[in-house]
């Protein structure tokens, strides 16, 4: 099994391009959440490919936020003029509304993965009008 690269950590010269990292990823995540948020109603205008791609880029960035963590840890426990230290308090909190983010995400995209096209076009005619029937089928509420 090759060996995982030991991460290169930065000294606190290159604060402001971490701080630019973690601020965009939160945006991104964000904008992920408003863009899907709406689909919950009509899980049926998404594709298994676009869900299931959320799902990967999403869950591929959870696991690597623990790399932000340890740098954001190491600076903390260094010497920080009052400036950086408070910036990398916020950064912390970045990173904290991130991790919910991504969580929301993920519980999202399990959610639409239950209703994409595909899942509704292998669905018999009995099996849909059955289920226009019972309500089922019904758009939902955000």
């Amino acid at each position: 099994m090759p060996k995982q690269p030991q991460p290169q950590w930065q000294p606190i010269s290159q604060l402001s391009l971490i701080a630019h990292h973690i601020d965009g990823m939160l945006e991104a995540a964000q904008e992920q959440s408003e863009t899907l948020l709406p689909a919950k109603a009509k899980p049926y205008v998404l594709d298994d490919y676009t869900v299931n791609r959320v799902k990967k880029v999403f869950t591929d960035q959870q696991k690597d936020l623990w790399l932000f963590d340890e740098q954001l840890t190491r600076w903390k426990s260094g010497k920080l003029t009052g400036e950086q230290r408070t910036e990398v308090e916020r950064l912390v909190g970045q990173m904290k509304k991130l991790r919910e983010q991504i969580t929301v995400i993920l519980a999202l995209a399990d959610d639409l993965a239950k209703g994409t096209i595909e899942k509704i076009m292998g669905k018999s005619d009995a099996e849909l009008g059955l289920e226009f029937l019972l309500g089922q089928l019904k758009d939902r509420k955000p």
